[in-house]
């Protein structure tokens, strides 16, 4: 029983670590490859081109979603904490 509860906590675990990090993940993708297809077909091919714009982006993403992000984050430490005495009376 005790292992079912691990295996849950290590799975809501992920999905909160996949729900924070899409959005920054999917706008610095985005960013990317916006940047690569201009780098293309300008034939401009400067290296730190890509970076800023997607430092940038990742600091809107992080600034319009951070508030969502930390409920997440929250909610799910604040579930982990109130679950421990039942999972201290499953061992």
């Amino acid at each position: 029983m005790f292992e079912n509860a691990v295996l849950s906590i290590g799975n809501q675990a992920l999905w909160t670590v996949l729900l924070v990090s899409a959005p920054i993940l999917g706008a610095a993708l985005v960013t990317g490859l916006f940047i690569s297809i201009l780098q293309a077909t300008t034939q401009l091919q400067e290296m730190t081109l890509s970076y800023v714009p997607k430092i940038v982006v990742v600091f809107l993403v992080i600034i319009f979603f951070g508030p969502w992000m930390l409920n997440i984050m929250t909610s799910f430490t604040s579930n982990l904490i109130t679950s421990i005495p039942r999972l201290l009376s499953l061992g």
